[in-house]
């Protein structure tokens, strides 16, 4: 009798420990790309209309954040947004070198863009940021779980407005589909606790 009353002791101490926070975390967050700073590594495409030429490059941006641009030069780009550094270009362009050029900058790669990850994972470190990446892709390109992370007890700390936000994430609930997922953005902190049983 003592046995069994032991053994539901312990069942009921392992239930209780089950990790469970309410979903109150965004679930959805529409990104801009072009309001997001560039930084050293990014990738754009540059077009140049001009009269009935164009001007073609595609540019990396190098340890400083800048790009060399026919006819004007370097241009900093780090920093600042794509839709800046293109009007920046139009506006050099068009003082005295191009008639009346129109210029078109996309961004192919954001490569400077990252959040860490680090805790009861495979591999910690930072990953790259990408539009559309969620706490389950985090986890996976981080290697997944160790057989010892608390997956329903995952943190996320972002800042939001200058203070920082602290979000627990179900993550094992997530992937098996039963809470919705939660979009990362750029600096965000994830950290896998060790479970305590």
């Amino acid at each position: 009798m003592e046995r069994f009353i032991l053994s539901l002791a312990l069942l009921a101490s392992l239930t209780a420990c089950r990790d469970d926070p309410p979903t109150n975390y965004p679930t959805a967050i529409t990104i801009d790309e072009s309001t997001l700073p560039l930084g050293p590594g990014d990738k754009l495409n540059l077009v140049v209309f001009y009269g009935s030429k164009t001007i073609s490059a595609t540019y990396v941006l190098d340890s400083q954040g800048a790009i060399s641009v026919q006819y004007i030069g370097t241009v900093k780009a780090g920093g600042r947004t794509a839709s800046t550094v293109r009007q920046e270009i139009q506006e050099r362009l068009g003082d005295g070198y191009l008639q009346n050029p129109l210029v078109q900058l996309d961004v192919v790669e954001l490569n400077s863009l990252t959040l860490s990850v680090s805790g009861m994972v495979g591999k910690t470190g930072n990953i790259r940021f990408k539009p559309g990446l969620t706490i389950t892709d985090a986890i996976a390109l981080s290697g997944g779980f160790t057989p010892l992370a608390r997956k329903n007890m995952v943190k996320v700390t972002r800042v939001t407005q200058g203070a920082p936000q602290t979000y627990k994430l179900p993550v094992e609930r997530i992937q098996e589909g039963e809470r919705p997922n939660f979009p990362m953005l750029p600096g965000d902190d994830v950290f896998v606790p060790e479970r305590p049983w």
